[in-house]
């Protein structure tokens, strides 16, 4: 209901007696009428001067027909310049040719000894011509006056003695023929008028179909790109416009152009290419989101247009991780009760060997191996009770650079790096909302990976962090970087996955708590390749309009 409220439908029904003013159809019989008139004034003028002896045009008064031949050429001409102008309309413009053919005709059929000499005759075309652009009172109307006309004409004629009684039925048929072709146009008329009433409503009904098609595209939740098979944009709405970084007022026409990573995907399922390990993935132009395309044929097949739907997997991570994490609540509840207790006391008795004096090297070693696993059993324990109890999110405004100079000293100092070790780019103010914990803790853990990494390359211990704007929407990001052996593509979404490890003695729950927080606090995290090696890990935190818009919500 609201979105044919939001429609401007267009209701409007043609007149059932009248050709619409805006078609072409009537000027287009118009100028026709007027060539033709034109071309007879000239040519009946071409007989006037070439025939004399005797005259065929003008016989009885020579003078009269001279005038109103040039007359009917100086109408035309007139006319001429008001179809060009299309002013007056089109039924006073039929009414003023009418005019000129009938006074004209009627002085040249006088001047030539009456209804004996043909040019009456041109009366038929006139009025059948018009006929079909008047309605049927006013069609008849003309056909009446064309026969009182040349009734009058036909007496006037008898009185001067120039023809006889029997012209009459001469007169009388003709008067009859225009009667019916003017009966006969009407008809054509009334079919013409109906078919072109009937376009009329299907073209509104098709235009109230065409905005509300456009409207349901534009408003749709689902973004939809099509392209032609020229890999053209011909269709994009607003939704799509957004994930792919164009503004809502472009118009893009390739879509190389518009997203070079869709086209690649695009070309690939064209020629049936299997996708990928991780999918046939995008990432969003602000980094928020992850975008699975789906494309559909347009044709039976891949080589023409397709409809491509840009789906937004966040509502089904949201899912997926509320069903992982009630996963986890169970289990670390089982955990708990049943691993917490026994680890501890492997974890106490091997601390307890371990100081007894009678044990050597080797034994020494096996406690320390007991101690270390039982630790790290514990940390996995920790974790993932962390996870199921972590409480609401308490967002607050932070100003990054001087919460990142504090955040680097304390995690220098903590894990006894060298000084500049750590190193914090960007200088702007930038204002961010999160919750300060969950901030900590991703940071942390980012930094703590990377120092663990990098340190197994000989003096690549050295960690960036950089914060700034995304040139694409503003939204404020933060980046922890780092020299170590980076991460494969194959592997780049596998990292975030709970007890996902690549290195020995991991937990694999790091990366999967860092990501987890940020989506409770409306921001994303996702891995980056470093040029010239390492791994990049950008935190784009949530959009500041959001943030207003959500306010008064309940």
């Amino acid at each position: 209901m609201a979105a044919v409220e939001a429609l401007e439908v267009d209701t409007r029904k043609p007149a059932r007696n009248a050709v619409p003013v805006d078609s072409e159809f009537p000027w287009r019989v118009l100028a026709l009428l007027n060539v033709f008139r034109l071309v007879v004034a000239l040519l009946l003028l071409a007989v006037f001067h070439v025939t004399d002896t005797p005259r065929l045009i003008g016989e009885n008064e020579p003078a009269l027909a001279l005038s109103a031949l040039l007359g009917m050429l100086a109408g035309g001409i007139a006319m001429t310049v008001c179809l060009r102008r299309r002013f007056p309309d089109v039924t006073m413009q039929a009414l003023l040719q009418f005019g000129i053919d009938i006074i004209a005709i009627a002085f040249v059929t006088h001047a030539s000894g009456g209804i004996s000499s043909g040019v009456a005759g041109v009366l038929v075309i006139s009025v059948g011509s018009l006929s079909m652009l008047l309605s049927s009172d006013r069609a008849f109307l003309l056909a009446a006056v064309s026969a009182l006309v040349l009734l009058g004409e036909q007496t006037l004629a008898q009185w001067e003695g120039m023809t006889t009684s029997a012209q009459y039925t001469s007169v009388g048929i003709l008067g009859a023929v225009i009667f019916v072709i003017t009966a006969v146009m009407q008809v054509l008329r009334a079919r013409m008028v109906a078919t072109e009433a009937l376009a009329e409503q299907r073209g509104v009904d098709l235009r109230n179909l065409v905005e509300l098609n456009e409207y349901i595209v534009q408003h749709l939740r689902e973004s939809i790109v099509v392209v032609d098979t020229d890999d053209q944009v011909r269709l994009i709405n607003g939704s799509a416009l957004t994930h792919l970084g164009a503004g809502e007022d472009a118009k893009p026409e390739a879509l190389r152009e518009l997203s070079p990573e869709l086209h690649a995907h695009l070309q690939a399922w064209r020629r049936n290419a299997p996708p990928t390990r991780t999918g046939r993935t995008i990432a969003s132009a602000d980094g928020a989101t992850t975008i699975h395309p789906h494309f559909a044929p347009l044709s039976s097949g891949r080589d023409g247009g397709v409809v491509i739907f840009l789906e937004d997997t966040s509502l089904i991570g949201e899912r997926v991780q509320q069903a992982k994490l009630a996963a986890l609540g169970r289990l670390s509840a089982s955990i708990a009760h049943e691993i917490r207790n026994p680890i501890g006391a492997m974890s106490h008795a091997g601390q307890l060997l371990a100081e007894s004096p009678g044990i050597g090297p080797a034994e020494q070693r096996l406690t320390d191996i007991i101690r270390v696993n039982a630790r790290r059993v514990s940390q996995i324990v920790d974790n993932v009770l962390a996870l199921s109890r972590r409480g609401k999110t308490e967002a607050q405004t932070l100003d990054l650079r001087p919460w990142l100079d504090a955040f680097a000293r304390e995690f220098v100092q903590t894990l006894e790096l060298y000084e500049g070790a750590v190193s914090i780019l960007g200088s702007e103010s930038v204002e961010v909302q999160m919750d300060p914990t969950h901030l900590h803790q991703i940071v942390w853990n980012l930094g703590d990976n990377a120092v663990k990494y990098a340190s197994q390359v000989a003096g690549a211990i050295a960690v960036e962090i950089s914060l700034g704007r995304l040139d694409s929407t503003g939204r404020a990001f933060l980046e922890v970087s780092d020299r170590g052996p980076g991460v494969s593509k194959e592997q780049a979404e596998e990292i975030f996955e709970p007890f996902y490890t690549g290195q020995q003695g991991g937990t694999g729950l790091g990366l999967y708590i860092c990501r987890e927080l940020a989506e409770r606090n409306g921001a994303t995290l996702r891995y980056h390749p470093r040029p010239g090696g390492g791994s990049t890990f950008r935190l784009v935190f949530a959009d500041p309009n959001r943030w207003s818009g959500a306010e008064g919500s309940p």
